[in-house]
């Protein structure tokens, strides 16, 4: 099994008229995700030439912790079914880090 960090980026593009309601939301998923035990960290920044996009970087200790998280009530409610109905398009990208 691999216990090397999972890193997760993932770009949202939220519908127009929308991101202030995704934001709000996503306020309360980013602290449920980052008091979870395999959590490293939880970040969330808006676009400066749109302010309809919204990028995440997360880290997870493993993939069991990044399974955890998606699993969880907060993920599941909040993200999978409350956040994605507002986004036009949403891209993830689960990546490990190169050490150079």
């Amino acid at each position: 099994m691999n216990t090397n960090p999972i890193y997760v980026f993932a770009k949202w593009q939220v519908k127009p008229g929308r991101i202030d309601t995704v934001k709000a939301l996503l306020a309360e998923v980013a602290l449920k995700s980052r008091e979870e035990k395999g959590n490293l960290f939880y970040n969330a920044y808006q676009g400066n030439a749109d302010e309809n996009t919204v990028m995440l970087a997360e880290a997870y200790a493993d993939q069991t912790a990044l399974d955890e998280h998606r699993n969880s009530a907060h993920f599941q409610k909040i993200v999978v079914e409350q956040i994605v109905p507002e986004l036009e398009n949403r891209e993830v990208i689960l990546s490990s880090q190169l050490n150079f």
